[in-house]
């Protein structure tokens, strides 16, 4: 047996090999995308603050939803093609005039990407009971193990923001839109006669991933019986808000030499002693 904490500790010693049915990650990849000149889609009313509008800026921008398809490759069995469709929700401050208050104007942007993974190959179907469709005599139909993408990104972040005249503006906007953006609008009219349009250049750090159901042993030391109770005391919240840390350095905030996470710098330190 090897020389292992893991394997010595009386607490923490490998009891049997279990069976868990799982999703394994076959294939994955890490893009970071600029995404210049996208043009943003405003509809009728947030159109009118931007055509009205003498001073515009960004204020954020987050991703609204993403769309996912996987298509197999051609004559390149177990490889696979993961179209993905962005679409960014945009908010930006308008200005009437110099001295006026600010007005909020929603839009959005999309944005497509392809990229190739490997995700292995199978052609088993897979039926699982469902008592509700039992009692009904419906069995339920079947799901072929076909791999399926995970995207994983952060909310974008605006670059560059430029306001230019719908005469000079090349990049066509777009019309088409998830139902959960549409129905989140309270006026989804097309706007008509815009005279300005907006083109954002943003930056996205995303990881894509090829993931299918697999069967895989593993080790099991026990079960996961949680060591703590929880803390419910919320009558008093004074004392509940003593026991926080204050937040130096949200105050304070680390050098660049110094950047690191608590983790990491213990790591180094005992490195260094040693």
């Amino acid at each position: 047996m090897p020389d292992n904490p893991v394997f010595e500790s009386k607490d923490r010693r490998i009891k049997e090999a279990v069976c868990i049915d799982t999703k394994r990650i076959y294939d994955s990849c890490v893009s970071r995308d600029c995404l210049e000149d996208l043009r943003v889609t405003f509809f009728s009313h947030c159109q009118h603050l931007i055509d009205e509008a003498v001073t515009i800026k960004s204020r954020d921008c987050t991703i609204e939803a993403v769309s996912i398809d996987v298509d197999e490759v051609p004559f390149n069995r177990g490889f696979y093609s993961v179209d993905i469709t962005y679409y960014f929700k945009l908010t930006f401050d308008t200005y009437a005039s110099p001295c006026a208050s600010p007005r909020v104007a929603v839009g959005f942007a999309q944005f497509n990407k392809k990229c190739i993974l490997y995700g292995s190959c199978g052609n088993v179907k897979i039926f699982k009971s469902n008592p509700l469709n039992e009692q009904q005599d419906c069995p339920e139909s079947p799901k072929y193990t076909n791999p399926t993408a995970k995207v994983q990104a952060v909310d974008p972040v605006v670059l560059s923001m430029n306001v230019v005249d719908c005469c000079d503006c090349c990049v066509p906007v777009c019309s088409s839109y998830p139902k959960s953006i549409l129905s989140s609008i309270d006026d989804s009219t097309p706007p008509s006669g815009a005279s300005k349009a907006i083109l954002v250049t943003l930056g996205l750090f995303s990881i894509v991933q090829m993931e299918r159901d697999v069967q895989m042993t593993v080790p099991a030391y026990d079960f996961c019986i949680p060591d703590r109770e929880c803390c419910c005391n919320t009558s008093d919240p004074c004392d509940t808000f003593s026991k926080i840390d204050f937040p130096i350095n949200e105050f304070f905030p680390v050098d660049k030499d110094s950047h690191c996470c608590k983790e990491d710098c213990d790591s180094s330190e005992e490195e260094d002693t040693q």
